[in-house]
This record gives structure tokens, C-alpha cells and sequence, in this order.
């Protein structure tokens, strides 16, 4: 197993929370995470349909199986479980007492938090970050690598060519997610929907365009995003449109929360096309926020992340507000600096007035300095 950061925060959670829940993705790492982290504890998966009718049929009978806890994996399959296990462990009043995993959060986060409130910690697993592949010694060297294999730890446990993957992946468990969450009439439209938002990856989000190139309504557009979005697939990162006193963009930004998926989603069956490939800025800055992302939630904190962008469009790339105060960054996949990617930053501070802005540019190249106050930041040196 590859170390995570995640176990940690699960581990001080554990000291304040009876029941722990671990959200994310299919094959993001939960199940062996909650097993890792709780050894000792029994564990059951409700994907079993044997486990599963157990634990519908006779609740109170099932829990009452585990009188030191356990791990249950995809809770979000027995939902009514959860009314259960709220009298259980109110009645034992016992820190870590047991540990869930689900991979789709619409009806188990509404679950969770009408039932469970104030008695759950939560951890969002994402794949794996560079700070666990560069631990682990395992991390790619060169970009294009990395953008093209992603980070779900099956690629980096096993050898598996990333496209025979993600080609299984999603057959496997996108399919399966979509039908369980929504009822999509034609596959084929909804795999052409999942497609044209790889292509749309760091863009400003159009519904009324996603649909129409793809032949359905905006309405139905969204409801499929939203999917997407309840699968861990995809990011809607949003605008910060305060003060300033000027029009500003209101719409969010689209990004895949992996690049290797995106990649394949897109066709790219080769690293080395990425070198060249117009989608290449694209999947980077999605790889950094996605970054930015893990480094919060595996931290068992909300992510505070926002973008910045004026009606003539200029644009700071991420905003993210940090304990030292707020983050400027831009995001460049080449490996050369230029002195326009500092103008926006310039812009920025100047409106903004914010005393406490930091200034960074993160970019595709090895060097790591400082430049008229801005910290120029290799893609490197983020694990």
C-alpha cells in the first residue's frame, strides 16, 4: 500500500467522531485506507448482495455483529442503515467506533447529515497526490507522463498501460455509478456528454453549449453534471465575484479531477503526444487544482478555492484561501517563465488591496525562485 496523508487526519477524527465516513471516487484507495488505518477492526462490503439483504432486513441484527465496530464498505448501498447505527452509537458512546466508505454522495451525504449530523468526521479521498507519489518514490519524471497516467493508485500498485485502465474504469464503474444515480435512456449520449466535458476541462462552464453539442436540453445538461460531480469525476470551481466594483464572471470553471481519465476521455493514448497536444495547459492547470484539492481534503478540511475573472478577461487562474492568507496563482504548463505571466498577478494586487496576497505562478518547468515577489513554483516541488 502507498502511504496516505489521509490516515492521519483519519486517525485524529477517530479520536473525536463514533462513526467515520471516507468519500471519493471508485479505486481512489478507500477500502484499503479504512482497512489500513483500522486493522483491527472487522470489515464487510455491501456490495455484497448476501451482506446487503442482512443488513436491509435485519438492522438492529446485523450491527449487533460488531460489538468493537467495523468497517463497512459502500455504505451508500444500504442507506437505511444509518438511522441504525445513529442509536448504536449514541448508546455506546465510543470514539471510532465505525468506519464507512461510499463512493456516490447524493443520497448518502443527505443521509449522513439528517441522521449521523454532529456524530461523523469526513474525509474526501481523492486518487493519489504528488506529496504520496513523491514519498513513495513513484512519481514520473517527465510531465507529459504524469498528465497522461493520472493518479489512481492502481497504476502506480500493478502494471497496467493507462489506456487498458481507464478503458475498464469506465466501462466498470462510470457506467454502472450513471445508472445507479440516474436514468439515462441512451448510454452511448451520456458517453458522449462525459466526453465533450474532458474537451471542455479548464474552461468557463456553458451548459446551453454542453447541450447542444451534445443534443440534449441545459436542464438535462446539468442534471448529468451533476453526476459527474456526485462521482468525484469532475470539479465546478467557483468565481469569487466580491467587492472590486466591477462586472465579473459568474460562471464556474469545469475541471476533471484527473488528468490520466481526461486524457483518455480525449483520446490521447500516448505521453509523448501531450508534448505538443492543445489540451496539454488545460490538463495542467486541472492537475493543480485537483492538487490543491487533495492537499485540503486529505487534511479532513473544506477546500477554499476560487477563481478570478473580469468582463474584459482577465483572469487570475486559482484563489485559495490559506492560514497565512490569500493564494494568487497562475497556472502555466510551459517550462520556460515569461514575464507576461506576472501581469496578471500585478492586476490583481492592485484591485484587490488585499494586504495579506500571496503571488505564485506554478508552471511546467525545474526552477524554483522568487521573481518582483512572486514565488515562481516547479510542478515538482508541489509534493
Amino acid at each position: 500500500m502507498i502511504p496516505r496523508v489521509a490516515a492521519e487526519s483519519l486517525k485524529r477524527l477517530a479520536r473525536g467522531f463514533p462513526v467515520l465516513l471516507i468519500t471519493g471516487p471508485r479505486q481512489s484507495g478507500k477500502t484499503t485506507l479504512a482497512r489500513a488505518s483500522f486493522a483491527d477492526k472487522p470489515y464487510t462490503s455491501l456490495e455484497n448482495p448476501e451482506v446487503r439483504a442482512f443488513a436491509e432486513q435485519d438492522p438492529r441484527r446485523f450491527l449487533q455483529q460488531y460489538p468493537d465496530g467495523a468497517v463497512l464498505d459502500e455504505v451508500q448501498r444500504c442507506p437505511s442503515l444509518l438511522s441504525w447505527l445513529q442509536g448504536l452509537v449514541d448508546e455506546r458512546q465510543r470514539m471510532g467506533d465505525f468506519v464507512l466508505t461510499g463512493s456516490a454522495q447524493f443520497d448518502l451525504i443527505a443521509g449522513v447529515t439528517q441522521t449521523l449530523a454532529g456524530r461523523v468526521g469526513r474525509i474526501e479521498l481523492l486518487p493519489l497526490s504528488m506529496a504520496e507519489l513523491s514519498a513513495a518514490g513513484l512519481r514520473p519524471e517527465r510531465l507529459s507522463d504524469f498528465l497522461h497516467r493520472g493518479s489512481y493508485p492502481a497504476l502506480y500498485d500493478r502494471t497496467l498501460l493507462p489506456s487498458d485502465w481507464y478503458s475498464n474504469y469506465a466501462a466498470s464503474y462510470l457506467e454502472r455509478d450513471v445508472r445507479q444515480l440516474v436514468a439515462v435512456r441512451d448510454l452511448s449520449q451520456f458517453q458522449t456528454f462525459v466526453r465533450l466535458c474532458a474537451a471542455r476541462t479548464g474552461q468557463l462552464l456553458n451548459l446551453a453549449s454542453l447541450g447542444a453539442d451534445c443534443g440534449i436540453s441545459a436542464v438535462t445538461a446539468r442534471h448529468w453534471l451533476s453526476v459527474l460531480e456526485a462521482s468525484y469525476l469532475v470539479f465546478l470551481l467557483r468565481p469569487d465575484y466580491r467587492n472590486f466594483g466591477k462586472r465579473l464572471v459568474k460562471t464556474p470553471k469545469l475541471y476533471f479531477l484527473d488528468t490520466g481519465l481526461a486524457a483518455w476521455l480525449l483520446g490521447i493514448r500516448q505521453a509523448d503526444t501531450l508534448d505538443a497536444h492543445p489540451a496539454r495547459g488545460a490538463l495542467f492547470e486541472s492537475l493543480i487544482v485537483a492538487e490543491c484539492l487533495k492537499h485540503d481534503w486529505n487534511a479532513g478540511q473544506p477546500a477554499q478555492l476560487s477563481f478570478w475573472r473580469d468582463h474584459r478577461g482577465q483572469e487570475i487562474d486559482l484563489l485559495r484561501e490559506t492560514e497565512l492568507g490569500l493564494q494568487a496563482i497562475e497556472i502555466k504548463s510551459g517550462s520556460t517563465v515569461s514575464g507576461d505571466w506576472l501581469a496578471p498577478l500585478k492586476m490583481y494586487r492592485a484591485v484587490s488591496e488585499r494586504a495579506d496576497l500571496r503571488q505564485a505562478v506554478i508552471y511546467g518547468g525545474d526552477d524554483h525562485y522568487t521573481r518582483e515577489d512572486v514565488s515562481i513554483v516547479s510542478w515538482r516541488s508541489l509534493g
